[in-house]
């Protein structure tokens, strides 16, 4: 492998704010489905884990995208990649806005899961047209306008699906993210790759990692009926095994691996996908079990509140994470991702086990969730610039592709287990599940966050403070 020798260009603010907003943009069609998944399941009669895999769906794509994205970003440039993802995630948009029912939509989804692996391109960008001084704050930024624009898809979903419909709430921002494709088409340059090997595309690796993953998810899909039927999952669970091993062993043996193995032997590396996933793990309870608790019916554990009430108690929460980009990416340069990561991990755990005991006020879930998605934010973006800055810049795309997929599978784990928890705590013949289903899906979140504490004591090592 060699690292291709540039000129040291730069661009202009609007180049780089072009990024920012397709970041925004893509972020704001990420978020519609949350703050509506009580009305899409009333109108397209979804079980609460039908539910659960519809908000996984764009996460599965984005998990078999990310690292074949930033994979190709390394080696043939992340705006000439990005663009041509955005073109699937535009279709995608439209698919899902055109939906007449439950398949068509996830097939919309899965298009449009797509988007996920435009953020390892666009922290190639941001390292190759700022300085090294600048870049770590950049990263924050847009990943910033990221979590911002699902902020501002939070606030509109519900409106645009009760006043409108539905399908409005996917083409707003679809049309929002054909603009800022188009900005970025214009205002950057293309820039060369970062790595030139000779090599062609590791195919047997792409197609095990993308076996490893599916099979994965199918593992968390299932699983909530292992109980009735535990053979499947065992041999799932079988299956992934091997196609683990032999991933690893094609990885290892191929002159150009899709994933350079040799960055999971960095301990600051292996741990900040270990501290990713456990604290992606307890945000999608939250963010999955707030709403769903907001919207049951005030007779029962909840408060029976609509869509277009649930965007605005989550909008608080959405206003965290947006600040916890620009945050998370100067406190870890200011004070070290270690300690910041710390104390993120200790006011999410604080959050969500106080949501187990105290969640009788609407007031109660806005603080908590709050709390929980600036925290989260901060962790996740201190992950991102500490693996950033980790690893050389011919293996930028591959390794923060990696932090995202591992983002991605935490996620979906967490939304399976509370469509899991909330399907088994629903009484027969009622629509709402009891409340100690969501005492339960709090405390688990809280001790599996804990958990990434043990990681921290790996998260120097390597990689400066």
């Amino acid at each position: 492998m060699t690292t291709i020798e540039r000129a040291p260009v730069r661009v202009g603010k609007p180049a780089v704010a072009a990024l920012g907003l397709l970041a925004a943009a893509t972020g704001t069609l990420e978020s519609v489905v949350t703050p509506t998944l009580p009305l899409l399941q009333r109108e397209l009669s979804m079980t609460p884990a039908q539910g659960a895999l519809l908000g996984i769906t764009m996460l599965v794509t984005g998990a078999l995208v990310t690292p074949i994205a930033g994979n190709l970003g390394d080696r043939y440039g992340g705006r000439r990649v990005m663009l041509r993802l955005m073109a699937v995630v535009v279709a995608g948009g439209l698919v899902s806005a055109a939906a007449p029912d439950l398949p068509v939509l996830l097939i919309g989804q899965i298009l449009q899961g797509a988007m996920v692996g435009a953020m390892p391109l666009s922290f190639i960008l941001v390292r190759t047209y700022l300085p090294a001084g600048e870049s770590q704050v950049a990263i924050g930024v847009v990943s910033g306008l990221f979590v911002g624009g699902g902020m501002l898809g939070t606030l509109i979903a519900g409106p645009l699906a009760e006043q409108l419909s539905r399908h409005w709430m996917f083409a707003v921002p679809t049309i929002a993210i054909a603009v800022a494709t188009l900005l970025v088409r214009m205002l950057l340059p293309d820039d060369p790759p970062a790595r030139s090997d000779g090599a062609g595309i590791d195919w047997p690796g792409l197609v095990l990692l993308s076996g490893v993953l599916l099979t994965f998810m199918a593992g968390l899909a299932i699983a909530p009926e292992a109980a009735e039927l535990p053979l499947p999952l065992v041999a799932v669970v079988v299956l992934l095994v091997v196609l683990v091993a032999a991933w690893i062993r094609v990885e290892r043996r191929s002159p150009a691996p899709m994933v350079d193995l040799a960055l999971l032997a960095k301990p600051a590396i292996r741990s900040a996908y270990a501290i990713t996933f456990a604290v992606c793990v307890g945000t999608a309870v939250a963010t999955h079990l707030v709403p769903q608790l907001l919207a049951a019916s005030a007779e029962g554990p909840g408060f029976g509140a609509d869509s277009t009430d649930i965007g605005r108690y989550l909008l608080p929460g959405a206003v965290a994470a947006a600040a916890s980009g620009p945050l998370g990416g100067a406190a870890a340069r200011r004070f070290g991702g270690t300690a910041v990561v710390a104390a993120g991990v200790a006011v999410m755990t604080g959050a969500l086990i106080a949501l187990a005991f105290v969640h009788s006020e609407i007031w109660h879930l806005v603080v908590a969730k709050a709390l929980i998605a600036l925290a989260s934010g901060v962790c996740v973006t201190a992950m991102v610039v500490r693996t950033a800055t980790a690893v050389d810049r011919d293996a930028t795309g591959t390794a923060t592709g990696l932090v995202l997929v591992t983002r991605v599978i935490g996620f979906a784990a967490g939304v399976q287990l509370s469509g899991a928890l909330l399907t088994a705590g629903t009484p027969a013949g009622t629509d709402d599940a009891a409340g100690s289903a969501y005492v339960t899906g709090f405390l688990v979140a809280g001790a599996v966050t804990a958990l990434s504490l043990f990681a921290l004591r790996d998260l120097s090592k390597g990689a400066g403070k």
